[in-house]
């Protein structure tokens, strides 16, 4: 496969520049680092939450836990959960499940992303399938999505 076709309208048709990358197929973003040999900071994991009753996407690095507690303070929710696979096959179409790009616009969903990614000089984001990837500088994710919500919304991995 490669990164779908709405993906990359959407990535071109803003205008920005970014990188595609092919790797061997992984599920997680702490493997896609491994297998790219780079920093697990780096590399941005997309994960698809409700806030109260609404769908969100959040970024954060792949070396980090999504802390429930920031995010539902910085989203102003009075609950956050997972949300279930089947919502996003249904909703989240034309990417893979595990591989969703944190363009939350082209879903219509608003996007939190952990502070720590925006200080690196390029991320690595999900593509849309499990054997690609887009290199990216943190400016040109803000520019690709607006009303992008930035908080310190991670914490420490357990081990």
């Amino acid at each position: 496969m490669a990164i779908p076709k709405k993906i990359i309208k959407f990535l071109e048709g803003n205008k920005v520049k970014y990188e595609q990358i092919s790797h061997r197929k992984v599920f997680t973003a702490f493997d896609k680092a491994a297998t790219l040999k780079v920093k697990p900071k780096i590399v941005g994991k997309t994960l698809v939450v409700k806030l109260d009753k609404n769908p969100a996407l959040v970024l954060i690095p792949a070396n980090k836990n999504l802390d429930k507690e920031k995010l539902r303070k910085i989203a102003k929710a009075k609950t956050i959960d997972f949300v279930k696979e089947v919502w996003m096959k249904k909703n989240l179409k034309g990417v893979k499940i595990g591989a969703i790009p944190p363009f939350g616009n082209m879903f219509k969903l608003k996007t939190f992303i952990d502070n720590s990614l925006l200080k690196q000089p390029k991320i690595i984001i999900n593509g849309g399938d499990y054997n690609w990837s887009i290199k990216i500088s943190p400016a040109v994710l803000k520019k690709l999505i607006p009303d992008l919500i930035i908080g310190n919304l991670s914490k420490s991995r357990s081990r």
